[in-house]
């Protein structure tokens, strides 16, 4: 019995064969040479593919039950997450496995850029990397949208004004982002196409097409055994008598570091899945509520801050000149840097590039997280030590300095937000008449309370600034 299923499955896989070819092309593939020295710095590349399949199977799973609308679109998150079956570590997997995703791209093109490996004749390699790496950026943001919370809705909004100042473009782009002229219906059903059919089928065809670039012009060699210039006459034929020399077969020798990697992402993020969960889902969309701080996922936070910093002058130009001169020297490095040395040694300003970036994004990421800009809508009533009074006007004051809002923006005694100055000494910058005129008549980002205090409550609050002695600067 065993013998003839041998025999059948056999038979069957010979038939296939001979229809197909599938099994000796993707030998061939599986064995194609690498040079030597291919160690763990080249599974970067594999581990971000990895990271993408995750998406697509997790993300196909979440969008059987997830429902496009306006109406349901919280509501099914909500039962996903806590009521239909492994429905959180689904959630968990796509958000780690996203950030996965952006972390290792960024990796990959990094260690492409310090290797020098986007000179000829790989210079469409970079390019369709860039390409990738720029499709990756547009399904995160349209997955952040796909939550339907408040921090989804606000974040669509902001981008949509952001590309509102793009001259003449700028109308075009912000109806293109939220699919009308507000956030509604279409901003979502028009993000959840983008975000699982069209940047996907993107995705692959840019993978395919960088696969098939690297089968045909190989694996760059580690920089300390290629020729001392890259010099387009001479490398392929110099390239190709390594291979011939010391070439090794893809699979095994280089493919085991591949699987080790696949199996190390795919468990990190199923052990972050299960032990944190998904990114909390915030309150239901509500565009009436004017008080909101809404923030992107963390791979958005750095630019979230340099935009929120950025005098109101120099913003529009900002936003459009930064992001096509980045785009400009991502194009333009593989065509006019496509030859030369690509030893760090020779290229010290490579490495200061991408220390540059990563300091750059970390500062602003950290500064994201503080948010000095924004006012604190979750500061508490100052407690009894922080008003350290028992007159009853001053402690009225402090009552007023809460319900007013004056603490989402001022710091007491480091209770407060800082998007305003510290008031916790404040009696020795301002007189009493200063004090009375600055509340009265506000200042450049401060409302003016005249006629919103009546002469008792400006008094009162007055009297409380005044309690705040301090320190003398």
């Amino acid at each position: 019995m065993l013998s003839r299923l041998a025999r059948l499955i056999r038979a069957i896989g010979h038939w296939l064969e001979d229809r197909t070819g599938l099994w000796s092309v993707s030998r061939r593939l599986a064995e194609h040479p690498v040079p030597p020295g291919t160690d763990w710095r080249y599974v970067l590349g594999g581990a971000t593919l990895v990271a993408f399949l995750l998406q697509v199977a997790t993300g196909v799973a979440l969008a059987t039950v997830y429902v496009p609308s306006t109406g349901s679109a919280y509501q099914s998150l909500q039962f996903i997450t806590h009521d239909a079956p492994f429905g959180r570590v689904l959630r968990g997997m796509h958000y780690f496995g996203a950030s996965a995703m952006v972390v290792l791209i960024g990796a990959h093109m990094s260690r492409v850029f310090l290797t020098g490996s986007y000179k000829f004749p790989r210079e469409m390699n970079w390019l369709s990397g860039a390409a990738l790496l720029l499709l990756t950026i547009l399904m995160a943001f349209t997955g952040q949208l796909l939550r339907w919370d408040q921090d989804g809705v606000w974040s669509a909004v902001v981008a949509s004004e952001q590309a509102a100042r793009i001259p003449a473009l700028g109308h075009w782009l912000a109806h293109l982002v939220l699919g009308g002229a507000t956030v509604s219906g279409p901003t979502l059903s028009r993000s959840f196409a983008v975000h699982v059919f069209l940047i996907p089928a993107l995705i692959f065809a840019g993978v395919g097409l960088h696969l098939y670039l690297v089968l045909r012009t190989g694996v760059s060699e580690r920089a300390s055994i290629g020729p001392a210039v890259v010099d387009p006459a001479t490398y392929r034929a110099w390239y190709r008598n390594l291979l011939d020399r010391e070439g090794q077969p893809f699979w095994p020798d280089a493919a085991w570091r591949d699987a080790v990697v696949a199996v190390l992402v795919v468990g990190t993020v199923l052990a972050l899945a299960l032990i944190v969960g998904p990114k909390p889902l915030g309150k239901p969309p509500d565009p009436t509520i004017i008080i909101a701080s809404p923030r992107p996922d963390w791979y958005f936070l750095w630019y979230f801050a340099v935009l929120a910093i950025l005098p109101r002058g120099i913003e529009p130009s900002v936003i459009v000149l930064a992001p096509l001169l980045f785009g400009l020297a991502v194009f333009l490095l593989p065509l006019v840097a496509n030859r030369g040395r690509r030893t760090l040694r020779h290229r010290p300003w490579a490495v200061v590039v991408v220390a540059a970036a990563v300091f750059t994004i970390a500062w602003y990421s950290r500064l994201g997280v503080r948010s000095p800009w924004s006012p604190d809508f979750d500061a508490r009533p100052l407690t009894a030590q922080a008003i350290a009074s028992s007159d009853s006007a001053v402690v009225a004051g402090a009552a007023l300095f809460y319900a007013r809002g004056c603490e989402y923006c001022h710091v007491i005694d480091g209770q407060g937000g800082s998007r305003g100055p510290d008031l916790t000494d404040v009696v020795h910058r301002f007189d009493h008449p200063q004090l009375v005129a600055r509340i009265l008549g506000g200042g450049s980002i401060m409302p003016a309370y005249t006629g919103k205090l009546s002469s008792t409550e400006l008094a009162q609050l007055v009297a409380f600034l005044e309690s705040r002695r301090g320190s003398p600067k």
